[in-house]
């Protein structure tokens, strides 16, 4: 739950008010569920012959549907469809036409643009099936539907159910009575609207990065999630909600548990029984049982109980994530269709403190408090994963690995995107991601959008989500520049507190504190812009970054092969398809003036290389500086992990889930533990600098004696200078220790790579690299002295590296073989965590490979 607390040395209950209850007093909300009186119970240990009631009786309708194009009502609720191709639901209806055989892949080449005229096409799905017994005999029954996008209308046996509007939840509706045999459900799929890329989409509730102002302009279309039909128990237990008030009940154990009973009739009692488990580790089930009934619990019900020896939850790098699952069931007095609900939950207290110099009513109260211990929030956008609508856990899961190998603790699932799914965050909640959350808003378009729509969006997803830890935060919308004085915003702060009330809502990110700044498109060289990150100022950055091109391999994956050759890109064909805007931004010729600063940019392969350094040197030296600056800049956001569509972009991880040379260098300015030197100039050879050395430690892992080292190197890999800072203790989150001095040159011989290491008694614990100086010499990072790597791979996947060289090997890189022929299937498989890395004369190391077949090594002088 959200509460004051002491931080930063700041008792904020004696501060001036923060923004967070300026805003909170405006949206005049009623009581939260935890404002309900509280009933306690007793948790015991579950007998072996405990069981609770099932759960009711469901027809699951997901699998195989039929879909055609066109037609009325009046063909296609008689007879057989001789148009009908097969589809899969959920899924989307470009899946299914390229199933067929009647769309080409819509992320190759140019392939969308013909792909976009379905998604303006009226599409009809039809699902037969038979009714088990319950359902025949006339159980009252509601049909759900959890998504459909843009939006549809519903038969049943021949009669219209209804009409539903937004992508996000329902329709639901009395299922009426149904057949034994034969029972038809018809649903017409509306077509995505038509018009500019930027207003098309308010006149529904979609995720709207797909419909054309960035990535991609493929509207996505289809029954993109379950649908079922549910026997409805004579009192139904809704959705239960559990959390955690504060740190100090946390550590009690102490849950507290909100539920919402419904029923048809007025006067309903019976046993509420529930049980709490370990989820995903070994403990005991504990178990309670009290009776309720409409006139004490009708309005909803309020428990508080104490899990013994409580296992707490922790983001990423900051501990493990234990979770418990809460089964309940009612069994009503004299008898009825009794009602089961389960969900898994984290005992986890996140609470937000001011800044070092307190409250202030301009200002949300930033500073992640978990678990009573204040943390640097280190953070990257998340964004809707696939136009396609392919959200299946295997994807999910692949992406969100990749998050945590790059030490990502907090992710923003921002506007443009969509309330995610329940994959989403059951792998955040295992993986110790915290998230985020943005209602699917962008630029304002609140107050164009259906505010009904909107609203019942914020009511089921809010419903859906709340009990979930990795869960941390409500937002409005994505830049939301005017119009936030809004009843919509109002009636989104006031529903986080009438339905939750544990978590904060933002208006909309960047506000009250926080900026976001892509300066690529402002006309400013690449050398200013790379300096202006290393030397931004913020609380937290909430979007920031460079695009760049994906892995070669990924490029050859999309584009026509007698395009690669061409260079430059010859406009308005398949590559300025896979561009951030479609090049109306001018972006090829930003971009590449970004890659020359790296290398000569005369082809395809220099210019993926070129944009990825480019990428790599825009995030990772903020990153840094922002970590230094710790309390007074609280985290950072990078804009971002994944994409939408397959193109160039500011992804780190490409849309096959290929990890660019952006993934592994945000995983090292993100470790938890090492030594980091801070520059101020990056492209400045002839004039001198003094560097800050800090050493990091976010996880506690440092208490005996340890070292920092730093190494300097010129462009012919000879030493410059070594400096050593030691230490004994530990380290609270960041400790300046010390500085190096870089001295100008006007020969062509200035500092070029920069070494940083942190070891303690127990060896080598992080090593990282950077490049200064580069934008004078181009081509310099790839025309260093070359050395010499062997490989050995074992039958375990551990691969053995070796410098055999007189020189150090920089970016030493696990890849498939030469001809890169063997492309792993979409989610790219990755073939290591550890890769890009400096490997020293004579060294050897040893790295997990995740696949042995062709692999090799090289590095950018090897």
């Amino acid at each position: 739950m959200q509460r004051t607390s002491d931080v930063n040395g700041v008792n904020h209950r004696q501060s001036p008010v923060s923004l967070d209850a300026v805003e909170r007093r405006r949206f005049a909300p009623g009581p939260s569920p935890f404002d309900r009186p509280a009933r306690q119970v007793e948790l015991r240990t579950a007998e072996a012959a405990f069981a609770l009631a099932e759960a009711p009786p469901a027809i699951v309708l997901d699998g195989a549907w039929e879909l055609a194009q066109d037609g009325d009502p009046a063909t296609r609720l008689s007879g057989a469809w001789a148009d009908a191709i097969p589809a899969r639901v959920p899924g989307s209806i470009h899946t299914a036409l390229a199933e067929a055989g009647l769309l080409a892949d819509p992320s190759y080449g140019d392939n969308a643009s013909a792909a976009k005229a379905f998604s303006h096409r009226t599409w009809w799905h039809r699902r037969m099936f038979d009714a088990p017994g319950w359902a025949a005999a006339g159980w009252p029954a509601t049909l759900t539907f959890d998504g459909v996008s843009p939006g549809c209308e519903v038969w049943l046996n021949g009669a219209k159910l209804g009409s539903h509007n937004g992508a996000f939840g329902g329709p639901r509706y009395a299922a009426g009575a149904l057949r034994e045999t034969g029972n038809e459900l018809v649903v017409k799929v509306l077509p995505a609207p038509l018009g500019n890329e930027w207003t098309a989409w308010h006149s529904s509730v979609v995720f709207n990065c797909s419909y054309g102002w960035h990535y991609v302009d493929l509207p996505a279309v289809g029954i993109w999630r379950a649908v079922r039909i549910e026997a409805e128990p004579a009192v139904s237990i809704g959705r239960p909600f559990v959390a955690v008030a504060s740190a100090e009940r946390a550590a009690r154990g102490l849950i507290d548990i909100a539920l919402d009973f419904g029923s048809r009739s007025a006067g309903w009692s019976g046993t509420l029984t529930g049980t709490i488990a370990p989820d995903n580790f070994a403990g005991d089930t504990l178990a309670f049982e009290l009776a309720v009934d409409a006139a004490t619990s009708g309005c909803g019900l309020r428990l508080e109980a104490e899990v013994p020896q409580p296992r707490l939850w922790w983001p990423v790098d900051m501990g493990e994530q234990p979770l418990y699952r809460l089964a309940l069931a009612f069994a009503p007095d004299g008898g009825g269709l009794p009602d089961r609900r389960e969900t898994t939950f984290g005992i986890r207290s996140v609470e937000m403190g001011p800044l070092p110099g307190g409250e202030r009513p301009d200002a949300y109260n930033w500073t992640f408090i978990v678990n009573g211990r204040p943390m640097f929030a280190k953070g990257t956008g998340w964004c809707t994963m696939d136009a396609l609508m392919d959200f299946s856990r295997e994807r999910y899961d692949h992406f969100l690995s990749l998050a945590a190998a790059q030490h990502v603790q907090l992710l923003r699932a921002w506007g443009g995107g969509m309330p995610e799914t329940d994959d989403f965050y059951d792998l955040c909640d295992r993986k110790g991601l915290m998230v985020m959350q943005e209602w699917p808003t962008c630029w304002g378009s609140h107050d164009q959008q259906p505010a009904d729509v909107l609203e019942e969006t914020v009511r089921l997803n809010t419903l859906r989500l709340r009990s979930h830890p990795s869960l941390v935060m409500w937002a409005g919308g994505n830049e939301i520049g005017q119009g936030l004085d809004s009843p919509v915003l109002d009636m989104m702060g006031r529903l986080a507190v009438e339905l939750d009330g544990t978590r904060p809502f933002h208006l909309t990110d960047p506000w009250g504190g926080s900026m976001h700044s892509h300066i690529v498109w402002k006309g400013w060289t690449p050398s200013y812009s790379f300096d202006y990150y290393a030397n931004l100022d913020t609380v937290l950055i909430g979007e920031f970054g460079l695009a760049s091109a994906p892995n070669i391999a990924s490029v050859r994956r999309f584009m026509p092969p007698e395009e690669m050759a061409c260079w430059p890109q010859e406009q308005g064909r398949s590559f300025y398809r896979h561009l951030p805007a479609f090049d109306t931004r001018d972006d090829c010729r930003i971009l590449t003036e970004y890659a020359d600063s790296f290398v000569r940019c005369d082809g395809m392969e220099a210019f993926v290389l070129g944009t990825q350094l480019a990428q790599v040197t825009s995030l990772r030296h903020k990153i840094e500086q922002a970590r230094s600056r710790w309390p007074h800049e609280i985290g950072v956001i990078t804009y971002k992990l994944n994409d939408v569509y397959i193109g160039v972009s500011w992804a780190t991880v490409d849309w096959y889930g290929a990890p660019k040379l952006s993934h592994y260098f945000t995983q090292d300015a993100f470790a938890p533990v090492m030594a980091s030197v801070v520059f101020s100039k990056l492209n400045s050879p002839e004039q001198s600098q003094t560097a800050p050395v800090y050493v990091f430690d976010d996880s506690g892992r440092l208490g005996g004696t340890w070292r920092a080292t730093v190494r300097v190197f010129g462009p012919r890999l000879d030493l410059l200078s070594r400096d050593t800072f030691e230490g004994e203790g530990a380290v609270d989150r960041v400790l300046q220790v010390g500085s190096i001095a870089l001295a100008g040159r006007t020969d062509g011989e200035a500092p070029l790579l920069v070494v940083s290491e942190l070891a303690d008694a127990d060896g080598l614990l992080h090593r990282t690299f950077y490049w200064i100086n580069f934008d004078g010499r181009q081509g310099v990072l790839t025309r260093l002295p070359r050395t010499s790597l062997t490989m050995e791979l074992d039958a375990e996947g551990a691969a053995t590296v070796h410098n055999a060289g007189p020189l150090p090997a920089v970016g030493v890189e696990l890849y498939r073989d030469a001809d890169e022929a063997l492309v792993p299937e979409r989610p790219a498989h990755l073939l290591c965590e550890d890769n890009f890395f400096w490997l020293d004369a004579g060294e050897t190391r040893t790295v997990a490979v995740n696949d042995t077949r062709s692999v090799a090594v090289r590095a950018w002088n090897a």
